[in-house]
């Protein structure tokens, strides 16, 4: 200790560069584990960096890189979902020189990840995955009810529901604030009837035929075919719905399939045959305006009250090398799908043909605010859960023509 006063210096260990790193806890627990356990340390040692990683609750995100932005400090990097990128691009260090590298060295970025992460050419976020939202369901319970394949339209899906409901085992849907599963189905079911936010010039046109028969039909689903207990799930209560077998479908990502193959012995049918023999997947109903997705994208951002900029570019150029990254994405399971055209051809999409409708989820993602330009005033729209909020009312009882002008009135006060 004398010696190191006698220098005036502190030892090379405490002059050791830190990134804090601030995600979501994943809904793969591998995951996580791989990246503390694993990838991390092995970063350290390839970069002489330290990374301190921290998790929380998807929902706790947004109010804790607010904060952040307000007191000009927090951690470095910050996970963000969909169109939040819009809401903090003010307070994100530009990332193009990574994001351009990256697309370049694997096949390019799909249109969704570079809409949602950059603006006018300049990426505020850097594009880490997209969590494709599909319906999982029991074969055998589906096929009970008549249905050999899953329906292809949403009159279809209402019949198979009102039958399988009617054998006690209804479709389970969340509507409530919840960050993944409510507005993961509610866009999309707007957009298939037709229905939009916005115009390409940015005028509110929610109030629509299309919207309000959207509308109108999802109250009759609801009563006819859904377990309304259902409502105010958040992202977790559907998989424990669907692995206690009270529910036979519902709109997730893949987490529910690879909790099955996680614990085979513990999700067992009936007959005592392992649960995930019995799953499949499938995307949501088309409707008379189209099929459509809206997939959950990750990405982090890097913030300018940092005093680590540096360190933390040189860790996103090291996880996001595809020899780096592929740990992770292996250990996902098809989860997640990388936001960049190599991994299609990746053989984890092969491995398991109940996963293989997971393979296109960034591709074919539409993102919040059509059909105009995904932005801060759709982020908004998104984050105050408008669209969501829209079918919550009219399901709990609001007429459809109410709940449909409540909710365009909310978007005209969004977008002015």
């Amino acid at each position: 200790m004398a010696a190191i006063l006698a220098t005036g210096r502190m030892p090379a260990l405490a002059q050791q560069r830190t990134v804090h790193w601030l995600k979501w806890v994943d809904y793969v627990p591998a995951s996580d584990a791989l990246l503390r356990g694993e990838m991390l340390p092995e970063a350290e040692r390839a970069l002489g960096i330290r990374i301190a990683l921290e998790t929380a609750n998807g929902n706790d995100l947004q109010p804790r890189v607010t904060t952040s932005i307000r007191s000009g400090a927090g951690p470095d990097l910050v996970m963000a979902f969909n169109e939040q990128t819009y809401l903090y691009a003010g307070g994100a260090v530009d990332l193009t020189d990574i994001a351009q590298s990256v697309a370049q060295a694997q096949g390019g970025l799909y249109p969704y990840a570079r809409a949602t992460c950059s603006h006018g050419g300049r990426f505020m976020a850097m594009p880490w995955a997209v969590i494709g939202s599909m319906i999982v369901y029991r074969r055998s319970w589906f096929e009970e009810a008549g249905a050999t394949s899953f329906p292809t339209s949403w009159p279809a899906y209402r019949d198979v529901a009102k039958r399988l409901k009617a054998r006690g085992r209804p479709i389970g849907q969340t509507l409530a604030h919840t960050l993944g599963d409510a507005p993961a189905f509610a866009y999309p079911f707007l957009w298939s009837w037709g229905g939009m936010e916005i115009d390409p010039a940015g005028k509110v046109i929610l109030n629509s035929a299309a919207t309000l028969e959207s509308v109108k039909f999802l109250q009759a689903f609801w009563k006819d075919g859904c377990d309304e207990r259902g409502f105010g799930w958040d992202d977790t209560g559907n998989n424990r719905a669907f692995l206690s077998q009270s529910i036979s479908a519902t709109l997730n990502g893949a987490s529910i399939y690879i909790e099955s193959l996680r614990q085979p012995e513990r999700y067992r049918t009936a007959d005592g045959t392992p649960m995930n023999r019995d799953m499949m997947h499938a995307p949501l109903p088309a409707g008379p305006g189209g099929q459509f997705g809206m997939h959950l994208l990750q990405s982090n951002m890097l913030m300018k009250y940092s005093q680590n900029q540096e360190a933390a570019k040189e860790f996103l150029t090291w996880i996001h090398a595809e020899k780096n990254f592929e740990k992770w994405f292996v250990s996902q399971k098809g989860f997640s799908t990388p936001c960049t055209e190599t991994w299609e051809g990746h053989a984890a999409w092969t491995n398991d043909p109940v996963m293989a409708p997971f393979k296109v989820a960034a591709k074919l993602g539409q993102a919040p605010g059509r059909a105009g330009p995904p932005d801060a005033r759709a982020a908004e729209a998104l984050s105050k859960y408008v669209i969501s909020d829209m079918y919550a009312k009219a399901v709990q009882g609001m007429p459809a023509e109410e709940a449909v002008k409540w909710a365009d009135g909310r978007l005209g006060k969004i977008y002015g």
